[in-house]
Order: C-alpha cells, then structure tokens, then sequence
C-alpha cells in the first residue's frame, strides 16, 4: 500500500491520521470538524478534497451502525412477551401471604 508522503515541518490542519475511532459520537464529532475544515475559505483544495473523502467514510459507517441501531429497535418493538403456548406465570398471586 503506498504511503503518503508528507514535506516535513508542514503539518495540515484538521487531517490527522488518529487511532481507529471507535464510538458513533467519536465518529460524528470528527464528520463535523471535517465539515468546519471544508467550509473554510482558506483551506488548499486538494486538503479539502482529503477531508471530504474522509467524511464521506466516517458518513457512510455511521449510516451503516444507524441502520443496524435501527434494526435492534424494531425487533425489540416487534418482539411478544411471551409466546402464545406458554401460559403466564402468576408465582406472585400464589397467595403465600
């Protein structure tokens, strides 16, 4: 895999290449600032360009955990109590008093 090469000294601003983010907000967070970064009139396009790539892939795994967020829920929404041949457990009402 080719390794971009960077002049030394010269740092970008807002690309950074930093541990694998791993929670949904890490990821929003840094899809914002790439967003902040993209929006500055004073950013090299071809820097822009860098944080529009890497946007569009933070966007597209955060839409992938959305839908799988999504999917728990309506299975948790559609899911019965209990099933139909099980007969309810009244251990409570036994009268034990």
């Amino acid at each position: 895999m080719a390794k971009r090469s960077e002049k030394p000294g010269k740092k970008e601003a807002g690309i950074k290449n930093p541990p694998r983010m791993k929670n949904f907000e890490e990821r929003l967070e840094k899809l914002e600032e790439l967003g902040e970064l993209i929006r500055q009139t004073d950013v090299p396009l071809d820097e822009a360009l860098r944080a529009f790539e890497e946007g569009i892939r933070i966007a597209r795994t955060l839409e992938k955990d959305l839908e799988k967020v999504e999917s728990r829920i309506e299975l948790l929404l559609n899911e019965t109590e209990a099933p139909d041949t099980e007969s309810p457990e009244l251990e409570l009402f036994d009268g034990e008093d």
